[in-house]
């Protein structure tokens, strides 16, 4: 039997950072349609979120990784070309459109895989759906907006969606409708796949759900590099279940190699294509929803940083700020910030920033300020403006005053 490779935590963690696309230098030439390719082929997932406070959070990954690009070539990507598809992965997502045959099983599953109303409008109104899936292949591209339903009153939720939302919803989860693109506002423009995705992409066959489950978990490999096997499951919100089998069958056939992570306490599993560089070099502002951050409980276990989104918490009871990313150093994840586009002024407001137990305040605040500035440009924004919450503000503060 062969002896589990025992890994240091701090290779593990360079890995992790390396198959996330952390490794690389960023370009020194403009970022185009070939650089954004081929960093979302590695990520495979690109979470979507509506919240807009700073920046709609799936550009920023991509920021993350190759500094200053145009933000209309990753919209290409997915609104004219259709490199991407927006479906439901880790959560509403873009995706290489490569996977869509490999997701096909959640579609046909949508009674057991969806959720509360796109569910219940179809068993209680199915004629209703049925209507919406006619005028789309009749009139085209149809918006929820433009059926003027009455949302219903619940106060405080996040899905208080109207009849027809539902029922877009449900068609959307079953693949009988894709996105055809977001408007400025970002809502989600429904039209028949047939009209959006390339025609060799509609007609790969389908896989059995097994082996379209191994090759999301595969996926899932490549882009952690290093994980356990909740890590895995997490990255496409697969089942235990479906996880576990496909994970013996990976490892069984040599495409995941079993480890073990000093100090993680728990089996890992390692991409045999994984990069083990000896140093990381990065300097990244991270999305509450970035690929690298999203699993809570991987990023304490990899960086020793407890990060918990706050936008649902009461104002008085908020630790770090409203939308709070990482900031990542190195290999080290040495503090957080508060973020706020103020367009109508011009300013990225730090309303908070945070510096990590033990980190170098001064030397921490000098590489995020230029951090800080490179994203208000890319942002279009004129100035970096610091509030006076946290414990590292003083020092960024001064840093950039110092660069000004």
């Amino acid at each position: 039997m062969t002896p589990v490779e025992r890994l240091p935590a701090a290779l593990a963690r360079r890995i992790a950072l390396a198959a996330q696309g952390f490794a690389e230098p960023r370009p020194a030439t403009a970022v185009g349609t070939r650089q954004l390719r081929r960093l979302t082929e590695r990520l495979a997932v690109v979470q979507i979120d509506s919240v807009n406070v700073l920046s709609r959070s799936h550009y920023l990954p991509a920021f993350s990784r190759l500094g200053p690009y145009p933000r209309e070539v990753l919209d290409a990507l997915a609104n004219r070309r259709h490199d991407l598809f927006e479906y439901w992965a880790h959560e509403a997502s873009f995706l290489p459109v490569r996977l869509h045959p490999f997701l096909r099983w959640r579609m046909a599953a949508v009674q057991q895989e969806a959720w509360g109303s796109m569910t219940r409008v179809h068993r209680e109104r199915p004629e209703y759906v049925a209507s919406l899936l006619d005028r789309v292949r009749r009139d085209g591209p149809l918006r929820a907006g433009e059926l003027q339903e009455q949302r219903p009153n619940r106060p405080g939720s996040m899905w208080n969606w109207h009849a027809g939302k539902a029922a877009l919803e449900y068609l959307f989860f079953t693949g009988e409708l894709t996105a055809s693109c977001r408007t400025a506002g970002f809502e989600r423009v429904y039209d028949l796949p047939e009209r959006v995705l390339p025609a060799d992409v509609l007609e790969a066959p389908t896989p059995p759900r097994p082996d379209a489950v191994r090759e999301l978990v595969r996926t899932a490999a490549r882009a952690l590099g290093v994980a356990t096997e909740a890590d895995l499951r997490d990255y496409f919100r697969l089942t235990p279940a479906d996880a576990r089998t496909a994970i013996a069958e990976l490892s069984d056939a040599g495409e995941l190699l079993p480890v073990e992570v000093v100090g993680w306490g728990r089996p890992a599993w390692l991409d045999p294509g994984a990069r083990r560089p000896r140093w990381i070099r990065a300097r990244a502002l991270l999305s509450p929803f970035d690929s690298l951050v999203w699993e809570r409980p991987r990023v304490e276990r990899i960086f020793g940083f407890r990060y918990r989104l706050e936008i649902y918490t009461p104002e008085h009871q908020r630790v770090h700020g409203y939308y709070v990313l990482p900031f990542l150093l190195g290999d080290r994840l040495v503090g957080r910030v508060d973020l706020k586009a103020d367009r109508k002024a011009g300013v990225l407001r730090v309303q908070a920033a945070h510096a990590e137990d033990g980190v170098d305040r001064s030397a921490v605040a000098a590489e995020l300020a230029a951090e800080l500035r490179l994203m208000a440009g890319w942002m279009g924004l004129d100035h970096v403006a610091v509030g006076d919450r946290g414990d590292l503000w003083p020092e960024l503060s001064r840093a950039l005053a110092a660069a000004a």
